[in-house]
């Protein structure tokens, strides 16, 4: 075992100006030992036991997520642990485990008054040290939380892009083969004969029907027993594919009716390529539009990140519609209001002046207040979101409203705390409603909750720069 001194200490550099009585005082009042290769020096959720010192060795910093762990770094020779003057955490939030043999030498917790009253440069020293493990930690959870949000926004963006984007795939290759067989249907298309005057009445009635503004919605047996009773309609005026037409024909609001009405205006010769001609233009259009719905979607989501990320501005305040920014992230958490089977309720004062604000920063405001109230209301694997906006006096107030199990009485006011959580190891880092609490001062504004089993109401108030 090393010997430790008061010389050795001052060796540490954040202990290079405290005097060698003190730390000779500090050596006299605790006490060194051995811990084996895997042995705690400390553990998450255990009261803290004082302050300790790594003589040799080297300790593991890590917190239990799920299966596995998340290593947050290593404490080594030199370098100081533990609990420290004027913290108030007195239980230890991390697990401290040897990875080699550790000497170290402790400090009782109990003595901690003592040496603050008798030693100030030495209180000093520690009290430092303090600060600047609090800065590194809370820097190193805060891009955690980023990382955190990040993969949450990802995977549903991942889901929601996915989606059209297969849509257009199957669509082009669909369309493709369904144009490949166009030239059949052609050829007996072109050997019609028919005059101009009665070519313009087919293509009138055509369009009539299809310009129907009102189309009944359909149950999938109605569906069925119409498109079986079109089937026989066609098949009964010869016309082939009867089935597949029907179909198609049904979808686009085609009646027997339409159809007698066809036959009647066009030779019986003809009917069927007409019908089938017809068909097939009806169903490249419909091809055509599902693709083109996949790409606006595709670019909707699109400009939803780069809206919500507020890409190629420069960073400082600028006017900007409240509703904007909520509606984005709407948009990138889509994926969790449908996983969630969660009904959303809007109610917007569109008549609102806009804001001057770092829209960047307002979107992790909405990000981190939807999201907590999405994850609240997955115990019941269903609920009702409800957003509002409206005018306070000189502020806009924002409410969201979940119907959520509720928060305790007993730790509403910690909520906005850093650090602190209610979820579960790896969810959360307890860094969300301090990151919104900080954003919302920086414009001047309030957040507050109001709670009780079945609804949570965060409210938000921005102030209103008219001038």
């Amino acid at each position: 075992m090393q010997a430790v001194t008061a010389k050795w200490l001052q060796s540490i550099e954040a202990l290079q100006e405290v005097p060698l009585q003190q730390l000779q005082w500090w050596i006299d009042n605790s006490n060194t030992r051995i811990l084996a290769q895997d042995e705690f020096l400390f553990k998450a959720g255990e009261p803290s036991s004082g302050t300790h010192v790594i003589i040799k060795g080297k300790i593991r910093l890590y917190v239990p997520q799920k299966n596995s762990v998340r290593i947050l770094g290593f404490t080594e020779e030199k370098e100081i642990t533990g609990y420290l003057p004027y913290s108030r955490g007195v239980v230890s939030k991390v697990d401290a485990q040897a990875v080699d043999e550790v000497q170290v030498m402790s400090f009782p917790i109990e003595k901690i008054n003592e040496l603050i009253v008798k030693n100030f440069e030495l209180t000093s020293a520690l009290v430092h040290i303090m600060t600047s493990r609090v800065r590194e930690f809370t820097t190193m959870q805060q891009q955690n939380e980023k990382m955190m949000a990040l993969g949450k926004l990802s995977a549903g963006l991942a889901h929601e892009l996915n989606n059209p984007a297969s849509a257009i795939v199957r669509g082009s290759i669909s369309l493709k083969k369904h144009l490949q067989l166009q030239p059949e249907t052609f050829k007996e298309v072109i050997a019609i004969k028919m005059t101009a005057e009665e070519v313009d009445t087919v293509n009138n009635k055509m369009f009539q029907v299809l310009t129907r503004k009102e189309r009944p919605l359909l149950t999938l047996m109605q569906r069925m027993a119409l498109e079986d009773d079109l089937a026989d309609c066609l098949y009964g005026h010869g016309v082939k594919n009867s089935t597949e037409l029907a179909e198609n024909f049904i979808e686009f609001g085609f009646t027997c009716e339409d159809m007698d009405e066809f036959s009647s205006l066009v030779p019986p010769a003809y009917l069927s390529p007409v019908l089938n001609w017809i068909n097939n233009n009806l169903v490249t259009e419909k091809m055509v539009n599902d693709i083109q719905e996949s790409s606006q979607r595709i670019e909707k989501l699109v400009s939803a990140i780069k809206n919500f990320t507020h890409m190629d501005r420069d960073r400082d305040k600028e006017y900007t519609d409240i509703h904007s920014g909520i509606k984005n992230t709407l948009t990138m958490l889509g994926y969790k209001l449908k996983k969630g089977n969660i009904k959303l309720v809007e109610e917007y004062d569109t008549a609102l002046p806009k804001v001057k604000a770092f829209v960047g920063e307002l979107n992790q405001v909405w990000t981190n207040l939807l999201d907590n109230a999405l994850d609240a209301m997955e115990v019941d694997q269903q609920g009702k979101l409800e957003i509002s906006t409206a005018r306070d006096d000189d502020y806009i107030k924002v409410s969201i409203t979940d119907d959520g199990p509720g928060i305790p009485d007993d730790i509403q006011s910690q909520i906005f705390d850093p650090f602190f959580t209610t979820k579960e190891i790896g969810k959360g880092t307890g860094l969300g409603l301090d990151v919104v609490t900080r954003i919302v001062r920086q414009h001047d504004g309030s957040v507050k909750v109001d709670s009780v089993p079945g609804k949570t109401t965060f409210e938000v108030r921005i102030p209103i720069d008219e001038t």
